[in-house]
């Protein structure tokens, strides 16, 4: 019996359940693939901003490099927060130094969130697959011994089929989880390599700016 057949034959529940296994699946591929390619690009563009902004003459020209070389914008926010413009309201209370460290903080904080889109959902997927075919299996195995009872039928061939097709659902829940575990703790390696990174560059460029504010006054 194939899938199409067993489906035909499931109650609303099973295939529900099914349903909710095709979305999940779907989505930690989605991310996956996008996330990979994303990773990619975000290491090769930051380890080109980096050389590119120690090559510049000024500021200007290291915006203008960075702009090329970061055609997704991910890392141009860490060089505008590193700008020593003066600031008004409850922000200009602070000293240039607190401010310079806020602005370079929230940028950070915007640049992380970009590149972990999509960790939390891989992380529920890997979590709560597994559960969701087990649901189907009991489900199944339910509906199918009490199929068997309102027929009467007691063989091993009766009872076998059915429950062998309930475990199914386990087997895909498990299909699901598995690609999605593997995925966020490989990425999540990948995202604590980059956000060191990060940190190191924010710090340079923290120190960068005050120094250049120190030399302008």
């Amino acid at each position: 019996m194939n899938l199409w057949d067993m489906l035909a034959q499931a109650d609303g529940v099973s295939r529900a359940v099914t349903l909710l296994l095709l979305c999940m699946s779907m989505a930690s591929w989605y991310i996956i693939l996008y996330k990979s390619w994303l990773l990619q690009q975000a290491v090769k563009q930051l380890a080109t901003c980096k050389a590119l902004f120690w090559q510049a003459s000024d500021w200007t020209q290291a915006r203008a490099h960075w702009l090329g070389a970061d055609p997704q914008a991910m890392f141009t926010v860490l060089l505008d927060a590193a700008a020593t413009t003066p600031e008004s309201g409850l922000a200009a209370a602070a000293s240039r130094e607190d401010q310079l460290t806020r602005r370079l903080r929230e940028a950070l904080q915007t640049v992380r969130a970009r590149l972990q889109w999509g960790q939390d959902l891989l992380a529920t997927i890997g979590a709560t697959a597994p559960f969701v075919g087990l649901l189907g299996t009991v489900w199944g195995i339910f509906h199918a011994l009490t199929n068997l009872a309102v027929a009467g039928q007691y063989t091993l061939d009766k009872v076998a089929q059915p429950v062998g097709e309930a475990l199914v659902m386990t087997a895909a829940g498990l299909a699901v989880a598995i690609p999605a575990v593997m995925a966020y703790n490989l990425m999540g390696r990948r995202l604590a390599r980059l956000d060191a990174e990060l940190e190191g560059l924010a710090y340079d460029l923290r120190a960068l700016a005050q120094a250049d504010a120190q030399n302008k006054a």
